[in-house]
This record gives C-alpha cells, structure tokens and sequence, in this order.
C-alpha cells in the first residue's frame, strides 16, 4: 500500500485537471483565495480615509487604528499565498511516494488551517468592533462599503479555513487507517506459518503450509553403493 494513502492514489499516477478541480478540496482553496483578496484589496483600496475635509492625512477608517488595518492587510496576504502554496501541494500531491512525506504534508495542511481559522476569527473580531466605535464622517462614509465587505469576508473565511481543516483531519484519519490495513496484512511473527489460499480462489487447502520442502538430509556417500579403487 506504499503511495496509497491519505486520501490519493499510488504515486505516479496521471491527474486529471477536471477532476482535480472538482475535488471539495480544491474548491474551498479557490474559495479562501478570492476571499482574502477581497479582504486586504478592499483595506488597502478604500480604507484609508481622510476624516475631514481640513486634514489631507489618511486613516484607517477602523476607528484611526492603524493596528486594524494592518492586521487585516497581513491576514490576507498570508491567507493569500498559503492558499497558492496549498494548491500546488494539492496538485503534485499525487507524486509523492513516502507515505512519511504524505503524512507530513496533510499534518501541515491541518495546522495552517486550523492557525488561520484562529486568525481571521482574531481579525473578525478586531475589525467588527474598531467599526463599531468609529464616528460617523463625510470621509468615512465613502469607504464604508469596504470596511463592511472586509469585515464579511474575513468571517466566512472563518467558516471556509474550518471546513479545510475538517477535510485535512479527514484525510489523516484515512491515511493512518490504510497504513495500519497495509501493515495487518502480514504477521509480525517471521516464524508464524504461512497461510493457505483463501476460500473460493479456486485452489481449495485444509492445511498449512509448516516446513519447507526437500529438509530431508543426504548421506554423501550410501550405504549400498562403494567407491571404486583405481
């Protein structure tokens, strides 16, 4: 079963790209990408507002806490680039033949996700609640759509990085499951006896097999039977 496990084929095995883009897998990572996009391209694009007609500055519109803005810009970027990194680990997932580098990548695909659900729950929270204290202006009223869409997106993102957490715990369950099916096949006991054919393969054994053949030791010379002298 070496290559066969944690949710993929033997290794070397040809991917199918409609298929592959199929996979639930695939979709949510599509998904979170778009999403932190819209997070940290609406941050950046409309976020920093002047909040006067009298002062030419730029603040973040989260209530001028520039703590907001940038943690929500980090969040994405990373969400950003961990989701392309993923995807390519996705893709040539396949190629990898150790069942101990198979492990290692769904335990790592199971740790991000689950780091970055924390952290945009960290940025929903943040965000939602510097909005809620941020004073109604002229400048801020323009960016007000932006702030409310990074706020909504880094909360689905929440719920999209669970479900990929989900569907990478789902795959190292399976995983350890088909190693430990691949290891029972065989007893660990080397001396234990060697099966018979199983029931209904058409060759049909009532016993074990015990011994190896041809044990039997010859005399090198028989009784019966005298060299020549020349």
């Amino acid at each position: 079963m070496e290559g066969a496990s944690f949710g993929a084929g033997r290794a070397g095995g040809a991917v199918d790209p409609v298929d592959f883009l199929k996979q639930p897998q695939t979709i949510l990572r599509i998904v979170t990408w778009i999403f932190s996009i819209v997070v940290f391209g609406s941050i950046v694009n409309e976020c920093y507002v002047n909040m006067d007609s009298g002062d030419p500055e730029l603040y973040c519109i989260f209530n001028k806490n520039e703590s907001a803005c940038s943690y929500g810009i980090a969040i994405g970027i990373i969400a950003f680039f961990g989701c392309i990194f993923f995807f390519i680990v996705d893709l040539h997932f396949q190629q990898i033949s150790s069942v101990k580098d198979r492990k290692r990548a769904v335990l790592l695909d199971l740790g991000f996700s689950g780091f970055l659900s924390f952290l945009w729950f960290v940025a929903f929270c943040f965000l939602a609640n510097q909005w809620q204290r941020t004073k109604m202006s002229k400048g801020v009223l323009q960016g007000a759509d932006a702030a409310r869409a990074a706020i909504a997106f880094s909360f689905f993102s929440i719920i999209v990085w669970v479900a990929l957490a989900v569907k990478a715990l789902q795959r190292y369950r399976l995983g350890t499951d088909m190693s430990l099916f691949a290891t029972d096949q065989f007893a660990a006991d080397p001396a234990a006896p060697y099966p018979g054919y199983p029931t209904g393969s058409g060759i049909e054994s009532t016993e074990t097999y015990q011994s190896p053949p041809f044990t039997e030791t010859l005399e090198a010379n028989p009784k019966s039977y005298q060299v020549p002298a020349y």
